[in-house]
């Protein structure tokens, strides 16, 4: 019986497909899984290398999870991502065919930490086989500065993701810390702080503005800790020239006539003495 042109190119790509897996689970794979470090709300990327072998095949289908769940899974342009990572998620179509499975993961939470796997999967008639290509262990850490700024200038506060939600304030002589900011609180935020795309600003800086402040997440955790120092700027002094007076008629006769009256006063006495 003569095949249609569609199943016998569906036959074709599932024979290169076990083709490829017998090239994977006969190389050698890695012993121990990759260690990514990543600053939360940064983009990171969990990578997935096909070996060389592998390039100018089909790549049949592609999926990522973690020892609990399933995370993403890509079949040509059909992509499943788990609901805390929806949005978030993302493995380049022009890069799986090239070879590339590495997944991004972007706006890196503390939540995602952990270690991930990557798998190709080869679709049969009736069956799935799955080939294991690399595993991820993800850490993730928060941000952490110093500075030192002068009196009257701005501090301006990043949130480094979507999913701060507060900032807060613990003076350099207190133990108790005050909630600056908080995220559609309007009543928090006013006065001197003022919030803009991804910061927040506190204008006009005071010495009792010395301390540290914290960008925390929904969950309470810190997304990044800032310990300031407020300085006292002097004022600019205006130095003030003084100019020697112009040599001018003016000058020449006052000068003359003290001569006159000096002399007129010392005369009697240089008589006396001749």
């Amino acid at each position: 019986m003569k095949m249609h042109g569609i199943d016998r190119d569906r036959h074709v790509i599932h024979l290169h497909c076990l083709w490829i897996v017998g090239c994977v689970a006969s190389s050698s794979l890695p012993s121990g899984p990759v260690s990514i470090s990543s600053p939360v709300g940064s983009q990171a990327i969990l990578p997935c290398k096909w070996k060389s072998q592998l390039d100018n095949f089909p790549v049949c289908h592609v999926l990522w999870q973690t020892p609990n769940a399933l995370v993403f899974e890509q079949n040509g342009e059909q992509r499943w991502q788990a609901s805390e990572f929806e949005g978030r998620l993302e493995v380049p179509e022009e890069k799986l065919w090239e070879g590339d499975c590495s997944l991004i993961l972007r706006d890196v939470q503390f939540g995602d930490v952990g270690l991930y796997e990557s798998f190709m999967v080869v679709d049969r008639t009736r069956t799935k086989r799955r080939v294991f290509i690399q595993s991820v262990q993800l850490s993730v850490y928060d941000h952490k500065s110093k500075l030192s700024m002068g009196m009257g200038e701005d501090l301006v506060l990043k949130l480094h993701t979507p999913q701060a939600m507060r900032v807060v304030f613990q003076g350099r002589n207190s133990t108790e810390w005050k909630v600056l900011w908080m995220r559609g609180d309007e009543k928090v935020t006013r006065g001197r702080l003022e919030e803009a795309e991804g910061v927040v600003v506190l204008r006009g800086l005071r010495m009792d503005n010395s301390g540290t402040y914290k960008v925390l997440d929904s969950h309470g955790l810190s997304v990044s800790t800032v310990k300031l120092e407020v300085e006292e700027v002097a004022k600019t002094q205006k130095m003030i020239h003084i100019q020697d007076k112009p040599v001018g008629k003016s000058t020449v006769y006052g000068s003359s006539s003290l001569l006159i009256v000096f002399v007129l006063l010392i005369s009697p006495l240089i008589q006396q003495l001749l």
